[in-house]
């Protein structure tokens, strides 16, 4: 009785060790016209970028958003660097929707490094991030500090990774489009927390 006793103690206090670890890092889902995608939110490795998104999530700000942006290797003949990526959002346009920008957390200061799978915010110069999110197809080492993609080599700031639905992220990198634009964007219904 009592060896079952120690091991029933044992296993609770490693499930409270465990599940408090695996509750530390917020998850949310994705869902689009096209599939779920879950993503693991790195909220205390890129704390700024990730808030910043959670603010969006949390605020319900990204439902009835877009994937409006795809590029692949062969829709982008003016750039000697080239990237695959889906991108999505509220859109270029102005948006009273959107929070202000957010200071530039680059792949050095987080240690997040644009791998397959892995989200970050697009920009246009280091500090303008603020409601648009990309999501790398394989891996695009160019689009860390130092990269070539961007002129001003400061990266992209990335702030979590697809856990599932990656065939949901190339699904829709292979819809129609014109140049780099879909046509037409993929509906985001709706991105929340889930535990």
């Amino acid at each position: 009785m009592r060896l079952l006793w120690k091991i029933f103690t044992i296993t609770a206090i490693f499930s409270m060790v465990f599940l408090g670890f695996a509750n530390e890092t917020p998850r949310v889902l994705i869902k689009t016209e096209l599939g779920d995608i879950t993503v693991d939110i790195y909220e205390k490795d890129a704390p700024i970028t990730a808030v910043n998104f959670l603010r969006y999530v949390d605020n319900h700000l990204f439902n009835g958003a877009t994937f409006y942006r795809v590029v692949k290797m062969d829709n982008q003949p003016n750039n000697d660097v080239k990237i695959e990526i889906i991108q999505g959002g509220l859109g270029f346009g102005e948006s009273e929707q959107r929070f202000p920008p957010i200071e530039h957390e680059t792949t050095v200061r987080t240690g997040i490094r644009q791998k397959d799978g892995v989200i970050s915010m697009a920009r246009n110069e280091p500090g303008s991030a603020s409601s648009e999110i990309f999501i790398c197809i394989n891996d695009q080492p160019e689009l860390d500090f130092g990269g070539r993609r961007n002129p001003d080599g400061q990266g992209f700031a990335a702030f979590g990774k697809v856990i599932e639905g990656m065939e949901v992220v190339r699904k829709i990198q292979q819809q129609p489009a014109e140049g780099q634009m879909l046509n037409p964007k993929i509906k985001i219904y709706s991105i929340t927390r889930i535990e």
